[in-house]
């Protein structure tokens, strides 16, 4: 228990440094600056000239000190962020004792989390902020809701059967990273503050992670390919309008599973 509490801190304690560091790195003197005026808008005039401008290298320097000390520090970061990065779903919900789930539990948040910056990356969607604490809920409520669905992977680990299976999980999965939401748009990467369009915003991003994760459970050899990212997030945006109305179905569940196991019968 104590455990898990620590683990539960350290999460939500990267996520809070990493926001001061998206703010400290927009507050640079070589960048637009944008953070630090919306900082001191509320301020009075300073009386001094040239406030903002020594404020913007102090962040600067700031920066620069927390880059340095970030590359002495060894990481859990992958070389590289691709498809290989991308297990399957019996790697990230295995059957076991404790430390093979909480295992199984840190790979994937830390798999989706840079997957996720990867996504977003290749949509070209800026000023969007990734929470890995989001992404643990989503575990513990895939362990907690669709003990079921995870249960039956394990059942049909032979290619013949694993299409429904995997393509059920992949549908619970996306409605629990909908549910949680670990990625926050700002205003700036959605064209309207319309609940609608931000949920759209979330489907386009999301769909493609729970499709990679399908794809990786799926594959022939166990082993995913450099390319299975791109096809995920490619499929997804073909597919985006059907997946936007599965979702608003009343039985978004068995309307989600099938254009998940039609993507997954035809994707290589």
């Amino acid at each position: 228990m104590l455990r898990q509490i620590s683990e539960d801190v350290r999460v939500n304690l990267k996520d809070r440094l990493r926001e001061v560091r998206d703010a400290i790195r927009q507050s640079r003197h070589d960048g637009a600056g944008e953070a630090l005026r919306e900082a001191t808008s509320h301020l009075p005039p300073f009386p001094g000239k040239g406030i903002e401008g020594l404020l913007s290298h102090a962040a600067s320097a700031v920066d620069d000190a927390l880059s340095l000390a970030e590359s002495l520090v060894p990481h859990e970061r992958p070389a590289k962020v691709d498809g290989t990065t991308v297990k399957s779903l019996r790697s990230y919900f295995p059957a076991g004792d404790k430390d093979q789930q909480l295992g199984g539990e840190r790979l994937f948040r830390r798999d989706m989390y840079y997957l996720a910056k990867a996504v977003l990356a290749e949509l070209k969607v800026v000023d969007a902020r990734i929470h890995e604490a989001n992404f643990a809920a989503v575990h513990a409520s895939m362990r907690k809701r669709h003990a079921d669905l995870l249960a039956a992977l394990a059942d049909n680990a032979e290619p013949s059967g694993q299409l429904s299976p995997v393509a059920a999980a992949c549908s619970a999965l996306l409605m629990e990273f909908l549910g949680h939401r670990p990625i926050r748009f700002s205003e700036a990467a959605v064209d309207t503050p319309a609940v609608v369009q931000r949920n759209a915003m979330d489907i386009r991003c999301l769909a493609p992670l729970a499709l990679a994760c399908g794809l990786a459970t799926i594959a022939t050899d166990g082993s995913s390919e450099p390319d299975m990212l791109e096809i995920a997030v490619l499929a997804a945006n073909v597919r985006h309008d059907r997946i936007l109305q599965a979702c608003a179905k009343a039985d978004l569940m068995s309307e989600l599973t099938a254009v998940f196991a039609t993507l997954l019968a035809h994707l290589p």
